[in-house]
């Protein structure tokens, strides 16, 4: 594995892979199993695979956890060798952004609900990090993964609306052996948090449960999720379709259930896909 630490490298390397497929992994580092899964993925279907990791300062808003997010770039490196990463991009900001920047906007509906309410601007900067990423590495294929449900769809729909030609693969959420979807900021959580935090699962795989039983009310089933969550605090429940847009009756194949939370300081968020 080759680690390249500029975007002009970075352009080098890539148009001598102009004869073979390319996967890309974008990533914040912080690499646990989800990532994993993403990585081997992009190995199975691919000639090449890129990963980049880069903690992108645009997408936190004042007073999240920039400064504090997890920061593992050894150890980060020795998971994408082993797992058969070909070349890690890990720029540093001043690389990946100028003082008069060209913007990119998030779509002005589906980008303001849920999480781009709650953290408005977020995908302005997630859009534009991402856009960047995919003009250096022009890959044939991009892996994300169904946790960010939301930025998941976003970029889709860049993606379309800017007519470029990559593939989005969605990969499955990745479970603790405990149901907590694994998440880099996982490792805030105390031992007390963490079991707190198992509600957000329980709740998800109760709707599920229920819904299986042909219970399809949506106001019925946040309803039971809220008494699941009693114990910590609630940020959102939302039941929609795969647009985003709110629904009165879970539709099948076409129904996503989001839960976003906090368990002390940690901010989680988590889904399911019906």
């Amino acid at each position: 594995m080759k680690i390249i630490d500029t975007t002009q490298e970075l352009q080098e390397i890539r148009k001598q892979l102009q004869n073979k497929s390319v996967g890309f992994v974008p990533t914040m580092g912080a690499l646990h199993d989800g990532h994993i899964s993403l990585i081997k993925k992009a190995r199975e279907q691919n000639d090449i695979v890129i990963m980049s990791i880069f903690v992108n300062p645009t997408q936190f808003l004042p007073g999240e956890d920039l400064d504090k997010y997890p920061k593992k770039l050894e150890a980060d490196a020795r998971i994408c060798q082993l797992c058969g990463v070909d070349y890690l991009f890990t720029p540093n900001i001043a690389m990946m952004y100028s003082e008069d920047e060209v913007l990119i906007k998030a779509p002005n509906t589906r980008g303001f609900i849920l999480e781009g309410f709650k953290r408005p601007g977020h995908f302005d900067g997630v859009l534009q990090v991402v856009l960047k990423l995919f003009g250096l590495v022009q890959p044939d294929n991009a892996y994300f993964g169904k946790k960010d449900a939301q930025q998941l769809s976003l970029i889709k729909l860049m993606v379309k609306n800017f007519f470029l030609p990559i593939n989005i693969v969605e990969c499955d959420i990745v479970r603790e052996t405990d149901g907590l979807a694994m998440s880099s900021r996982n490792v805030y959580l105390s031992a007390s948090e963490r079991e707190k935090a198992l509600a957000i699962s329980r709740a998800l795989k109760h709707t599920a449960k229920k819904v299986g039983m042909g219970v399809k009310d949506s106001a019925i089933l946040i309803e039971q999720m809220t008494e699941i969550l009693s114990e910590i605090e609630i940020e959102y429940i939302a039941i929609t379709n795969r647009y985003f847009e709110k629904i009165d009756q879970v539709e099948p194949t076409n129904t996503m259930v989001l839960i976003a939370a906090h368990v002390g300081q940690t901010r989680l968020i988590d889904n399911i896909w019906i």
